[in-house]
C-alpha cells in the first residue's frame, strides 16, 4: 500500500479519543498487510487490519502476477479465485532498443491491483481478521522503555488509540509512516514508476505477452504493456535506481516521467498506437517504488515492518507482488511462534530478520542484473543470442520461476557464455 504524507505526529487532544486492542495490528491492506492478517486470523489470533483507503482503492503497479505471486496465493488459498478473474498470460515479450525480441515462456497472469488488493483483503476478513478503514496512521504508541505497544489512527477528526501486543507496519513505499515508527533509513526512492490503463479492444489478440521494451528513451529502466481483462491494457514506464542516478546520465536533475512516458510511446510502434486507438482510463499516475530489502530498518521492540515497506520488490524487474505477500507471511509466522512458544521480544524479531535476511542475496543478485536497465544494449545481446540457444531462452525462463540467478547473465562470465551456449 501507498502512503500519503502523514501530518505531524503530535497528537491533537482536542479531538475525540476511543481506545481499541487487539493482538496484532497490522497497518496497510495491499498484499504485504494483508497476507500477514490472513495468516494470523487463519490461526485465531485476535488480528485488527487497518487502511488509510476504503477497501478496493486503486494502487499504482504493472499488476501483472508472475510466478512467485501464483506461489504465495496458492499458500494463502486464493489463487484459484484470483485466477478466475486475471488475465491468463503465456510469455513475457523481452524487446530491444533494435526491435529484437524474444518471448519467455512463464506461468502469468494479470489482474489490477484494485481487484487483487480488494481479494487480498476480503480474504484477510474471511479468516477472521476485523478491517479499519479509512484509517491513517500516525504514530506508534511506546510504553517507558520504548517498546510499541500499539498506535495512533486518525479517522476524520476522530483519533483512535489501537492497543496491540504487536504492529505491522506494511504501508509500501512512502517514507513517511517508517520516519513516524523510526524505522526509515532512506527517504528517497530505488525507483519511480507512472502507469495508465487504456480501453482498446481492437489491440486485443495482438499485444497477447507482458510486453516489455528497453531503450535510450528509457533509461535507466523501460516501458511496458501488459494486457488487462475486458480489452483494457496496462501502459507504463518505470525507472530503477532513481536514488543514485536520478536520470541515468549523471546528471541530478529531477526525473520527468511523463517526458519519459512520452518518449516511450514516440519510439515503440504498439504503444503509440494504443495511445492513438484506445480510451485514456483516467489518468496517468505515478508512485515511489522501495527495493533490495533496503531502505529501511526491518523492526524495533513491539514492531516489525513487512513488505515494500521493507523494500520487497526487484530492483531489475520491478516485481514486489509476490515477495510482497511472501515477507508478509514470514511476518505472521514468526509472531505465531513467537506467541505459540511465549519467546522473548527479541528471539521473535530476530526470527523474522533471518527471514528477511535469507531472501536477501537473491534480491542483491537482481541489483546487479540491474545495470541492463542502464545499458540496453545488453538486451539486444541477450535477444540475439537466446533466437540461436534454447538452452539460453531456458534460462531466462529459469529467471522468471526464480530457479536461475539473473545477475549471472550479466556478469563477465555469463556474457562469456552468451557466445559459447
Amino acid at each position: 500500500m501507498t502512503e500519503s504524507p502523514m501530518p505531524s505526529n503530535a497528537a491533537r487532544s482536542d479531538l475525540p479519543s476511543t481506545s481499541l486492542h487487539c493482538t496484532v495490528l497490522v497497518v496497510g491492506a495491499g498484499p504485504a498487510g494483508s497476507a500477514c492478517a490472513r495468516v494470523l486470523a487463519q490461526a485465531g489470533v485476535d488480528t485488527l487490519l487497518l487502511d488509510q483507503r476504503p477497501q478496493g482503492r486503486d494502487k499504482i503497479c504493472g499488476d501483472a502476477l508472475i510466478p512467485d505471486a501464483h506461489v504465495a496465493l496458492a499458500r494463502l488459498g486464493l489463487l484459484e479465485q484470483v485466477l478466475a478473474l486475471a488475465q491468463p498470460v503465456a510469455h513475457v515479450g523481452c524487446i530491444g532498443p533494435r526491435g529484437g525480441r524474444i518471448d519467455v515462456p512463464g506461468h502469468l497472469a494479470v489482474l489490477p491491483r484494485r481487484v487483487l488488493d480488494d481479494l487480498l483483503c476480503q480474504g484477510a476478513q474471511d479468516a477472521g481478521a476485523r478491517f479499519l478503514a479509512p484509517a491513517k496512521f500516525e504514530q506508534p504508541m511506546e510504553d517507558p522503555q520504548g517498546r510499541v505497544i500499539g498506535a495512533r489512527v486518525r479517522q476524520g477528526e476522530r483519533l483512535l488509540e489501537i492497543r496491540a501486543d504487536w504492529v505491522v507496519l506494511a504501508t509500501g513505499a512512502a517514507p513517511a509512516p517508517l520516519t513516524a515508527a523510526g524505522l526509515c533509513e532512506r527517504h528517497t526512492p530505488s525507483g519511480i514508476a507512472l502507469r495508465g490503463y487504456v480501453r482498446a479492444p481492437a489491440m486485443v489478440g495482438r499485444i497477447k505477452a507482458l510486453e516489455i521494451i528497453w531503450g535510450r528513451e528509457m533509461r535507466p529502466g523501460y516501458g511496458w504493456i501488459f494486457p488487462l481483462p475486458d480489452g483494457c491494457f496496462n501502459i507504463g514506464v518505470g525507472v530503477t535506481d532513481s536514488h543514485n542516478s536520478i536520470n541515468g546520465h549523471g546528471s541530478k536533475k529531477p526525473l520527468n516521467l511523463r517526458k519519459i512516458f512520452d518518449a516511450f510511446v514516440a519510439s515503440y510502434a504498439p504503444a503509440a498506437e494504443l495511445m492513438r486507438e484506445g480510451e485514456l482510463l483516467g489518468e496517468l499516475k505515478g508512485a515511489p517504488l522501495r527495493f533490495s530489502l533496503s531502505g529501511a530498518r526491518w523492526s524495533r521492540p513491539g514492531l516489525l515492518v513487512t513488505g515494500e515497506a521493507a523494500g520487497s520488490t526487484y530492483s531489475f524487474t520491478g516485481e514486489g507482488i509476490g515477495k510482497a505477500m511472501q515477507t508478509g507471511m514470514l511476518a505472521a509466522e514468526a509472531l505465531l511462534e513467537g506467541i505459540n512458544k511465549t519467546w522473548p521480544e527479541q528471539q521473535l524479531r530476530l526470527t523474522y530478520e533471518a527471514g528477511l535476511s535469507a531472501l536477501k542475496p537473491k534480491f542483491d543478485l537482481y541489483e546487479h542484473a540491474n545495470q541492463v536497465n542502464a545499458h540496453p544494449w545488453l538486451v539486444d545481446l541477450l535477444i540475439w543470442r537466446a533466437r540461436r540457444s534454447p538452452r539460453l531462452l531456458q534460462r531466462m525462463s529459469g529467471i522468471l520461476n526464480e530457479t536461475n540467478n539473473p545477475g549471472n547473465l550479466f556478469s563477465l562470465k555469463g556474457l562469456r557464455r552468451l557466445f559459447f551456449e
